[in-house]
């Protein structure tokens, strides 16, 4: 929890690097491996915090989970030899797991109690709770349901037609889930496309799901098989190394094996409408998630308009754009991104005040941002507010400003990438 100061002025950075494991697909192996009946190998696994939490949920259900680094044993009877948990089950500062389970033990045999740590406490989980109530779901906790502690009682659940309030690909998750153990078809509506990763991983493991555009239906009582899951690259965590590469001067760095689901490319279209350097190479997309390269050079950058359908797709990268915006010339405008006020802080107004106390020309809006550039940044002491992409973003600041750079709990920032220092050293050596 010490503080760090960080001091990279004028570094160039020159290297190739792979990030972690995605956090969303690691999250999501390990749920379906356990759904599953056999023996679920994950390679490319991401060891960090958030994702460690899902193990341990999952153990306390009996659930048989080896983990070694990066790849993760994981043998199964199926939900139906699942054991009712002893003890609460914690999760962490992990929202994906939270909501997700919720979903995943509604139409279980199993009674369980999901608290986890003071920033899970504040974010809602009505959203999820509301619609799985409607498919006959039992759940209490505080105000109603609203808000961790949440008590879970399995019951039979019913399929649902369901059209969805706002774009979440971690509300669709938990009605999929959800909607594997209910009677009948269940239909979900999008209001914009989220991220899919859900639906791609439950067509691995054997499952059959249609999904037309923005709807998608799911018939229950469908049973999953085990098989091997390879994690790519996570585009969230390489987002800091292409806006670092963009941002800092004689600057050339490559990503490897980066996962490129087109759900999630929203950072890519950005940095190109930017004018990045930002060329992208050896694409495989024989997998069920395409990968890549992605090379990036420093860049004359240009100011954008981000807004509407492109939010689900760079919600995550939103920080480090606002960080990248400071450097471009002209005014760049985020908007319809409400979504950023419920995540681990309100991202809004943190990213703003952080970005402030560098000396940058930004200023929140109702549902975003609007960030002016270029703007010579100058050394500061910032927060982290316990949000691990909050904290990545003001590392990345370090490199174009004048003077050190102090960040209070760099350690949230293993949530999603644990080796995040030790990447942004070799390739400043």
């Amino acid at each position: 929890m010490a503080n760090k100061t960080i001091n990279f002025e004028n570094q160039s950075l020159k290297g190739t690097i792979k990030v972690p494991g995605d956090k969303s697909i690691s999250h999501r192996s390990i749920m379906f491996g356990s759904m599953a009946e056999g023996t679920t190998n994950v390679t490319g696994f991401l060891p960090g915090e958030d994702c460690l939490s899902t193990i341990a949920a999952f153990k306390q259900m009996g659930v048989k989970i080896e983990q070694n680094g990066t790849n993760v044993k994981i043998e199964s009877r199926g939900m139906d030899a699942w054991e009712e948990p002893k003890d609460i089950l914690y999760m962490g500062n992990s929202g994906t797991t939270t909501r997700l389970l919720l979903g995943l033990l509604a139409g279980s045999h199993i009674h369980a109690v999901l608290t986890g740590d003071e920033s899970i406490a504040k974010r809602p989980m009505k959203r999820v709770i509301n619609p799985l109530r409607e498919m006959n779901a039992q759940f209490s906790g505080r105000e109603d349901g609203q808000f961790t502690p949440i008590a879970v009682k399995g019951s039979p659940l019913n399929a649902i037609e369901y059209v969805m309030p706002v774009a979440s690909a971690q509300v669709k998750s938990a009605i999929l889930l959800a909607a594997l153990n209910a009677n009948g078809t269940t239909v979900i509506h999008e209001v914009e496309k989220t991220r899919d990763h859900t639906e791609k991983m439950l067509k691995q493991f054997g499952v059959d799901l249609n999904v037309e555009d923005k709807k998608i239906s799911i018939q229950g009582g469908q049973k999953l098989k085990a098989v091997k899951v390879d994690v790519p690259s996570d585009i969230s965590s390489a987002a800091f190394f292409l806006v670092a590469g963009a941002i800092s001067p004689n600057s050339e760095i490559t990503l490897k094996n980066v996962g490129l689901n087109e759900t999630r490319t929203g950072i890519i279209d950005v940095l190109q409408q930017m004018n990045a350097q930002l060329t992208i190479s050896e694409v495989d997309d024989s997998n069920p998630e395409a990968i890549g390269t992605l090379t990036i050079k420093t860049s004359d950058l240009k100011a954008t308009v981000i807004g509407g359908d492109i939010i689900p797709r760079l919600i995550d990268e939103i920080p480090i754009i606002a960080l990248l915006a400071t450097q471009a010339e002209g005014t760049t405008i985020i908007k319809d991104a409400e979504e950023l006020k419920v995540k681990e802080t309100n991202r809004i107004d943190a990213v703003v005040d952080e970005l402030k106390k560098l000396g940058a020309n930004i200023e929140a809006t109702d549902d975003g941002m609007k960030i002016t550039g270029p703007t010579k940044l100058s050394g500061a002491s910032l927060r982290t507010y316990g949000d691990h992409r909050i904290g990545m973003m003001n590392a990345i600041a370090s490199l174009v400003t004048s003077g050190a750079i102090t960040i209070d709990d760099p350690d949230c920032i293993a949530v999603s990438y644990p080796t995040f220092f030790e990447d942004l050293q070799k390739l400043s050596q």
